[in-house]
């Protein structure tokens, strides 16, 4: 079962690592017998499905850690391994496409206009003048 990330990007099957092992959450004793919790791996050095560029893309943000060039992720929100199984796919599809996408373009600065240093201007003299009519003036 390939793990599709867009429409011209597929992680092969054989790419990505499961672990199991016993989950801490819910399922009363079930959860002493049962392996629930999965961990997923995607090593993104030795992928043959991205390319140098993305995987240069991938290296670089810094939105995820990356373990010995691993992507890692642990699920067990949930009582059964085939649910794990399919929520820690769906996160690792989520999180590749978020790391994939093109950086913000910078922004250029620009020095504010004339019309609007004025309007901040009158608006800060307004707000004070109203904190002054609302003092009271004692007179002795």
């Amino acid at each position: 079962m390939n793990l599709r990330i867009k429409t011209n990007l597929e992680i092969p099957a054989n790419e990505i690592q499961w672990r199991f092992s016993r989950s801490s959450g819910a399922g009363g004793q079930n959860v002493n017998k049962t392996e629930s919790r999965v961990e997923i791996f995607f090593n993104v050095a030795h992928s043959k499905a991205l390319s140098p560029y993305q995987k240069y893309m991938i290296s670089v943000r810094n939105d995820i850690k990356l373990i010995n060039g691993c992507i890692c992720i642990a699920v067990q929100d949930k009582r059964t391994q085939y649910q794990n199984r399919q929520l820690a796919l769906s996160r690792l599809a989520s999180t590749l496409r978020e790391l994939l996408k093109p950086p913000p373009k910078n922004r250029r600065e620009t020095i504010p206009t004339r019309s609007s240093h004025r309007k901040r201007v009158d608006s800060k003299k307004k707000r004070g003048e109203l904190k002054r009519n609302r003092q009271t003036t004692i007179d002795f």
